[in-house]
């Protein structure tokens, strides 16, 4: 069968702001599903559940202009979103004098602990009078205890501290606002760290001395470097030793299905008998999809695999701007219903584990309840890594989401198309400036050194782009009205309510996730009366989940709850559910065998009968597109 068959032409879409016919989305033509993207008003004028907004002529045009100008050095960070924090604070902080008496006595007390210390361990090493946050790794060298290194970095915890208290607890500022400004001047501190600087950092300071400047020297030469390759575009030092079907997803199946949004990859049998049903697993489009199959030491893929599961995985096409028309329909529908639809020819008359990692899951959520809406009894079981179903505490993410952040990004996305996955890197990348960007430069730049790349480094720096429609409906409809978890989300012409879902579901969250935190996971609870099995493991939201056995150090608890459970709060839970060692994985996996049928011969690669044909060997095409 000729291979162009499969893939799914975007075709024309009406213009932004343009009112004359209903969208048409990806789907629809795909024929993949039967479905309506827009629904009509009243006087038949059809309009979209998520609009963006209206152009109002050239005026709008050059402000849209303007902005996207200015996000291209702000990161897609909205200035005025900034200021509206720091006016916030800056008022009710003026308003409170009593708060004002507390901080200066805060900072009184604080300056005579530290005279008190700095004459003490003079003399010799004593107990410190503040101590580093636990993820706080800068100051652990036993140098840092000596003076005057120990009075640099004992002043600027103080001030930590002290602009902490300053910036939190202000009655009357919004909680958003109160996050905002503690991020912002834990941002600003951070730079002046004396970590960062050789004459204040006794680990710079040492190197420089032994080798004799050679250090910076060779510092200087790596920031060329990195400064070379990024006005080039090239990827970071040693992301050439990583290339997908190369040294990393290299797990053995082949491409059995293309659309215009997704490859669909079986993977090749690796023992005799199988179970009964397949898994499907689909990621988030902001990664591609290889993080779930690493290296074979770390590759969940292999793994279940190994264990007689049959797998599916989606690898989402890279968009540009000629997709900037996505919509999340088309993710839903193109995506994971059109690949539920290739995994149910392959293997008839067999249920779906369904498996979504990070907005994966949460987009698998939405085709859950979807097809329980439409009483479509496809899946076996539904399980979420780190995936977020209700969105009112999504972590130190929401820093970046209210109204003027998302107007902003429309705008340098309106510009472009799509949201870079640079830019949106550097949103990550904030919430962990501490080590991410900070001490990588200290490692690199001034004691000139150059951290061996690891598999998982490289993945996280084969950034992906985000639609522009798509994008904006997600933040807007998920993040900021949090239209999911409360039944206003619109799928497929109607909304969907989770509590439809009574199929299985096993929710996996990790302890130090900035971009899931698990207490926001652990709501699945509140939300669908199905079985719930719940499993915290060490780890953040990337490091969490890729967790193979045999790592020193890594726990987890899990627990398992029927229909008729009485709700417990995350605290206690996390209080009576005792920790275990090792990896997740063998849990899980023996939760999939327990939900599973019998054993079975391995079934063919693809349905070449029915339309889903061996196309090309794993990882396909979409994952290697820049």
């Amino acid at each position: 069968m000729d291979q162009k068959r499969h893939v799914v032409p975007l075709g024309a879409r009406a213009g932004r702001g343009s009112r004359a016919e209903p969208a048409v989305s990806l789907a629809d033509r795909a024929g993949v599903v039967p479905a309506v993207s827009a629904m009509p008003e009243p006087d038949g004028i059809p309009f979209s559940p998520y609009p963006l907004a209206e152009d109002d002529g050239d005026q709008a045009t050059f402000d849209r202009m303007l902005h996207a100008f200015l996000g291209r050095f702000t990161l897609g960070i909205s200035p005025e979103s900034l200021i509206a924090a720091y006016m916030d604070w800056l008022s009710h902080m003026a308003a409170s004098p009593g708060k004002q008496v507390r901080l200066a006595d805060k900072a009184l007390r604080k300056f005579s602990r530290l005279c008190l210390y700095a004459t003490q361990v003079s003399r010799s090493p004593t107990t410190p009078c503040i101590e580093p946050l636990p993820q706080d790794h800068r100051f652990r060298d036993p140098a840092w205890q000596r003076m005057p290194f120990a009075l640099y970095y004992q002043s600027f915890l103080l001030l930590q501290q002290l602009w902490h208290n300053a910036t939190s607890g202000v009655h009357g500022v919004s909680r958003h606002h109160e996050h905002m400004m503690t991020f912002v001047m834990r941002q600003w501190l951070d730079i002046f760290a004396p970590s960062n600087f050789p004459l204040t950092s006794p680990e710079i300071f040492a190197a420089t001395i032994s080798s004799g400047g050679e250090n910076l020297l060779q510092g200087v030469f790596n920031w060329w470097e990195d400064v070379e390759r990024n006005l080039a575009g090239r990827p970071p030092h040693g992301m050439e030793n990583f290339r997908p079907g190369k040294n990393v997803a290299v797990t053995p199946g082949r491409v059995v299905f293309r659309n215009a949004l997704i490859e669909l990859i079986q993977y090749s049998p690796a023992s005799e008998t199988v179970y009964a049903e397949p898994v499907l697993i689909i990621p988030s489009w902001i990664m591609k999809y290889y993080i779930l199959d690493l290296s074979p030491h770390n590759s969940l893929v292999r793994y279940l695999v190994e264990r007689g599961h049959t797998v599916f995985i989606i690898s989402w096409k890279n968009p540009d701007s000629k997709d900037r028309d996505l919509e999340m329909d088309d993710y839903l529908k193109a995506g994971v219903l059109a690949a539920m639809d290739a995994v149910t020819a392959i293997r008839p008359d067999r249920g779906i584990h369904a498996c979504g990692y990070c907005l994966g899951g949460t987009l698998l959520g939405i085709a859950a309840a979807a097809l329980a809406r439409r009483r479509d009894g496809r899946l076996k079981s539904l399980t979420l890594l780190a995936s977020e179903l209700d969105f009112t505490e999504p972590g130190e993410l929401s820093l970046f989401i209210d109204e003027s952040q998302i107007a902003y990004l429309e705008d340098l996305m309106w510009d472009q198309g799509y949201l870079d996955g640079k830019q949106m890197a550097g949103a990550f990348t904030l919430l962990n400036s501490r080590d991410l960007v900070w001490s990588k430069m200290v490692r690199d730049y001034l004691l000139g050194k150059r951290e061996p790349l690891s598999d998982l480094m490289a993945w996280n720096a084969d950034a992906t782009r985000l639609p522009y429609r798509m994008h904006s409906q997600y933040l807007t409809a998920l993040y900021l009205n949090n239209d999911l978890a409360e039944g206003r989300y619109i799928a497929d012409g109607a909304p969907v309510a989770l509590s439809d879902i009574r199929i299985p579901v096993f929710a996996v969250g990790t302890e130090r996730d900035h971009v899931s935190p698990w207490r926001s996971v652990f709501k699945v609870h509140l939300l669908s009366p199905a079985e719930v099995t719940f499993l915290l493991t060490s780890g953040g939201h990337n490091v969490g989940v890729v967790n193979p056995p045999g790592v020193a150090g890594r726990h987890y608890r899990v627990l398992c709850q029927g229909p008729e459970r009485q709700y417990i709060s995350p605290d206690q839970w996390f209080a009576t559910v005792a920790p275990q060692d090792g990896s997740w994985w063998p849990e899980w996996e023996k939760w999939l065998s327990v939900h599973s049928g019998g054993q079975e011969p391995p079934p063919d690669m693809g349905a070449p009968a029915k339309g889903y044909p061996s196309l090309e060997p794993a990882p396909g095409t979409y994952v290697r597109s820049p």
